[in-house]
């Protein structure tokens, strides 16, 4: 069997072929970086069993068992599958979405990114492109997940306003604020909004809830590293509500499609037909 394989197809379904004749690394679907006490146990087994008693940790995430052999593949997904595990996607489509804990586990975070990057997953994950589309979730401005390296990025942020009548003018919020946005002129706290970047900082460090907080999404387009490094560039305002969110991630894929060429990532796109197009259709989605 080893001699008669479609490797394009075992690509697809996370099999990479490995320098050894018949033997390939198998690629695991870790959504966001979250796998169960079972799933660990099952991929452990399965190592031992079928590969060299290791796997390899990928930097998006991912796991990988190496040293399966093409053979046994079948029987391998089969292992997999009644532990709860499914196995990761290679070639030109959408990724594993990577995630910080995000505002279910970290102090920091203004979004529970694991949630949201099991809706992107559910709603990409495979989905066949010119070229692979990467996504990743972060929760805060802390950018643990490096969102900006992706073809999307989705940042948590915070909408924030505020509260004068509330406000004790301890100057604890403009001591928080990284970006030098907030300052004390005679005795009241001033926001400076040209400064101001979302990071919410202000609302969890105030003692008496003179900042309120809406939180939202920041969005990056284009990112991309390896042979070329390109940070992804925002070009919407803060982003408030799951149904815009996924309006504007919707419209990003479909410019993508529509316009790239085989083997040519977002960014290489971007580059060759310009982004004002790319701009004008996240735009129309933002509006809704």
């Amino acid at each position: 069997m080893a001699d008669q394989v479609n490797l394009a197809e075992l690509k697809k379904g996370g099999y990479m072929v490995q320098k050894q004749k018949g033997y390939g690394s198998l690629r695991l679907a870790v959504v966001g970086g979250n796998l169960t006490a079972e799933n660990i146990r099952t991929v452990s087994e399965v190592a031992e069993k079928y590969g060299k008693g290791y796997v390899h940790m990928t930097s998006r995430q991912g796991i990988e068992i190496p040293f399966i052999h093409v053979d046994q593949l079948a029987e391998v997904k089969e292992a997999l599958a009644a532990g709860g595990v499914k196995c990761g996607v290679c070639g030109p489509r959408v990724r594993t979405v990577t995630a910080c804990q995000g505002s279910k586990i970290c102090p920091s975070g203004c979004i529970d990114s694991y949630d949201i990057a099991k809706k992107v997953d559910a709603r990409y994950f495979g989905r066949e492109l010119p070229h692979k589309f990467k996504f990743g979730v972060t929760g805060c401005q802390n950018n643990c997940l490096k969102a900006e390296e992706n073809d999307v990025g989705i940042k948590g942020g915070m909408d924030v306003k505020y509260k004068e009548d509330a406000c004790i003018s301890c100057g604890v919020c403009v001591k928080a604020c990284r970006k030098e946005a907030l300052s004390m002129v005679d005795g009241k706290v001033v926001l400076d909004e040209s400064k101001c970047n979302n990071c919410g900082r202000c609302v969890k460090s105030c003692p008496v809830d003179a900042w309120e907080g809406t939180s939202g999404f920041i969005l990056s387009f284009g990112g991309t590293f390896g042979n070329n490094v390109y940070k992804g560039e925002e070009y919407l305002p803060l982003i408030k509500d799951e149904e815009t969110l996924f309006r504007v991630t919707d419209a990003a894929i479909e410019f993508f499609a529509e316009n790239a060429k085989p083997s040519e990532r977002f960014r290489k796109t971007l580059e060759r037909v310009g982004v004002e197009g790319l701009k004008e259709k996240l735009q129309k989605a933002y509006e809704g």
